[in-house]
């Protein structure tokens, strides 16, 4: 009979374990690889699942709007940690019918279905290209805007068009003097048509920051690539190579100064811009002598991290000690430009108690958006200290009661008195140590003395103080001071005896900086410097070195056929 139970048990669990499986739905991402795009460009559709969803994809729907070039099918699983996951994508090539917004419909992938997802679709961007649509290979650029800001990001797009295999492409970096030139994410491809001619196109963006105001020049990119030329010979067909050399047009941008109207202290453009602090426990509960950390957080839109000003400058109550950790910088390369965030923070211990407030912090920024300037705030804080344990009743003085229960709590053994050995046997105890201590004292005294091995950190308090040395120096426009900071630095960090040396070791932005520092020593009228450029420039050269490479940018695997 129990055997019975068992079975109905089992099989009535089964069948709960299926029907669960039954009504839990497979959950299917929509995404895209690029939103806006083109009405000529081709663009991928991505469908992703963590569980095999309930039947084939039916894309159908799709047809309404957009044109289907192809479609693929992969999976990827993993055993992480001693868990399983499963990840199902489903590729789909297209290209849109119409302009506008347009909504990816629901896809049903049997009793399962996709979410919609909305990408819009824009004009013919291939304007530029008409030129050039009778050409097998050639380069297109454009920045935006044409107008920037001074230190405001300039989005520079090149578009590689081709209708011939190439190999062995080496293609120039755009040049521009006073300015910081970063490589964004990764290039794309896709195919488009350019009256009515197939290109395969590969994008790649760079974003520029001017740091002079006036008109600025973009040299033509220059490409280099071995194309690969059909030739009949006989009564068949033999592929040689050609090479061939496109340039692209040159671009003039008019970067304009920063607006009058702007009082704060440190130029910074963004397009969007926030600030906020974060606590590690309650800081209306503080305690005498122990720390509570700040955590301050600059996260800045289209900007560098050299851009980005201290957050903790202002000066806290006499009561408050504050220990200052270094900022941690970091920069993010996305397809729309600069990601930058910088981090501070200070541990804060209070001597005393009573009610502290931090003043505010303000950032004022110029929004490349809106064309308006804005502050960035975190409020007033106050904080409370209301005690700790300093002010807690010393555990010396006890009270009658807690004297009498240990007095209870612990029995006192007495010797009888006859016993007189027990005494004579602790003297010998305590002579016999005494002379195990002499021995051993005097074998230690005659023994030869070790060589003491010390750390030597001066090495790294060297640089710190380097780096203090030209803060200074930059902030009073002082360039004779400035020179004897970055010889120092140089010397300690690259064994590098000039600046020219030191300048070599750098990257291109603070290169220049240096380089224009050494002309203005050396000069006969030397007009006066500002030290604000070189520092911010050298900020964000050590923010660089300390960041992880990410790898070669070279564009020949990008082409590979």
């Amino acid at each position: 009979m129990n055997t019975i139970k068992q079975l109905l048990k089992s099989t009535l669990f089964f069948l709960l374990l299926l029907t669960g499986e039954g009504v839990i739905a497979a959950t299917i991402e929509t995404s895209v690889d690029r939103n806006p795009v083109s009405i000529d460009d081709s663009f991928q559709i991505l469908f992703t699942a963590s569980e095999s969803p309930d039947a084939a994809p039916d894309f159908t729907p799709l047809e309404e709007d957009f044109t289907i070039l192809n479609q693929s099918q992969s999976s990827k699983s993993s055993w992480v940690n001693g868990k399983s996951s499963k990840t199902i994508q489903w590729t789909v090539n297209a290209i849109a019918k119409n302009v506008g917004n347009i909504t990816i419909p629901v896809i049903k992938f049997g009793s399962d279905s996709s979410q919609a997802v909305a990408v819009t679709v824009t004009p013919s961007n291939n304007t530029n290209a008409v030129d050039n649509s009778n050409q097998d290979l050639f380069l297109n650029v454009e920045a935006t805007p044409a107008s920037p800001y001074l230190q405001s990001q300039v989005l520079y797009t090149l578009r590689l068009y081709r209708r011939v295999d190439i190999a062995q492409a080496q293609l120039t970096d755009p040049e521009l003097p006073d300015a910081v030139v970063e490589k964004l994410a990764d290039d794309s491809s896709y195919a488009t048509k350019v009256n009515g001619v197939d290109y395969s196109v590969t994008e790649r963006k760079y974003a520029i920051f001017p740091q002079k105001s006036g008109k600025v020049t973009i040299k033509p990119l220059i490409l280099t690539a071995e194309v690969v030329v059909s030739t009949r010979q006989g009564f068949g067909f033999f592929n040689s190579t050609q090479t061939k050399r496109v340039a692209s047009k040159e671009i003039t941008l008019d970067v304009k100064p920063a607006p009058t109207t702007f009082t704060g202290s440190h130029w910074l453009t963004a397009e969007q811009l926030e600030v906020k602090q974060e606590w590690s426990g309650d800081f209306q509960q503080m305690k005498v002598g122990e720390p509570l950390t700040r955590t301050l957080t600059l996260i800045a839109k289209g900007a560098t991290v050299g851009s980005l000003p201290e957050l903790s400058s202002t000066k806290t109550d006499a009561q408050l000690k504050t220990y200052p950790d270094q900022p941690i910088l970091k920069e993010q390369k996305t397809t729309d430009g600069l990601l930058a965030m910088r981090e501070e923070k200070i541990a804060i211990i209070p001597s005393k108690t009573g009610n502290y407030t931090l003043p505010a912090v303000k950032i004022p920024w110029f929004n490349t958006q809106t064309k308006k300037i804005e502050t960035a705030t975190i409020p007033e804080t106050t904080l409370s200290v209301v005690g700790g344990a300093a002010t807690a009743p010393a555990t010396a003085t006890a009270t009658p009661e807690a004297s009498t229960q240990t007095a209870q709590s612990t029995p006192i053994i007495q010797a009888p008195a006859a016993e007189q050995p027990t005494s004579n046997w602790l003297w010998v105890s305590l002579l016999l140590a005494l002379g195990w201590l002499v021995t051993l004292f005097y074998f230690l005294t005659q023994r030869p003395a070790l060589p003491v091995v010390t750390v030597d950190n001066n090495a790294e308090l060297n640089l710190k103080d380097c780096i203090n040395q030209l803060k200074k120096a930059c902030a009073d426009n002082n360039a004779q001071a400035a020179k004897n900071a970055l010889l120092a630095w140089g010397s300690a960090k690259f064994n590098a005896t000039s600046l020219g040396m030191i300048a070599d070791c750098c990257d291109a932005r603070l290169h220049d900086e240096i380089l224009q520092l050494n002309q203005v020593l050396y000069a006969k009228d030397a007009p006066a410097w500002s030290g604000k450029k070189l520092f911010q420039a050298f900020v964000e050269n050590n923010a660089r070195a300390k960041m992880p490479a990410v790898g070669n940018d070279g564009l020949e695997p990008l082409f590979k056929l």
